[in-house]
């Protein structure tokens, strides 16, 4: 299973992440095409359970995306985007899945460079772990 494609779902704000996405392409850049982005209108509306639902549904690493916390659009959504973020993270610690397989990130439109850098940091950590259940990781 060593050439299995890892699953990473993104969960991207429509604002900077997004556009971050967009720009990223448009230069040139490229990222691994597994990932699935879920486009959301502000990072501080994922909840917990949508990023445990996609853990779920398969995906080897989720992070979700969202605007620098002092540029959010809607003000605080990068912050309380980041608080359910770290809550899910200490969950999975709980019942010994390896809690680096869920990341937030911020950035700005302007950083077109920093989406691939992002997908590939998450794509490399759903390769290192493998599966969950497969015992590709740690050996939690």
């Amino acid at each position: 299973m060593a050439d299995r494609r890892p699953k990473v779902v993104g969960f991207c704000c429509e604002r900077h992440a997004m556009d971050s996405s967009i720009f990223s392409a448009r230069s040139g850049r490229t990222y691994d095409t597994g990932l699935r982005i879920i486009r959301v209108p502000c990072s501080g509306r994922v909840d917990g359970m949508h990023i445990l639902n996609a853990l779920e549904e398969g995906a080897d690493a989720v992070f979700v995306l969202g605007c620098l916390e002092k540029n959010c659009y809607y003000d605080t959504g990068s912050v309380e985007g980041r608080k359910r973020v770290e809550y899910v993270k200490s969950m999975l610690s709980e019942v010994g899945l390896e809690p680096e397989r869920v990341e937030m990130f911020n950035v700005s439109s302007s950083m077109a460079w920093k989406f691939p850098e992002i997908v590939s940091r998450m794509t490399e950590v759903a390769r290192r772990l493998g599966p969950i259940g497969s015992g590709g990781g740690d050996g939690r």
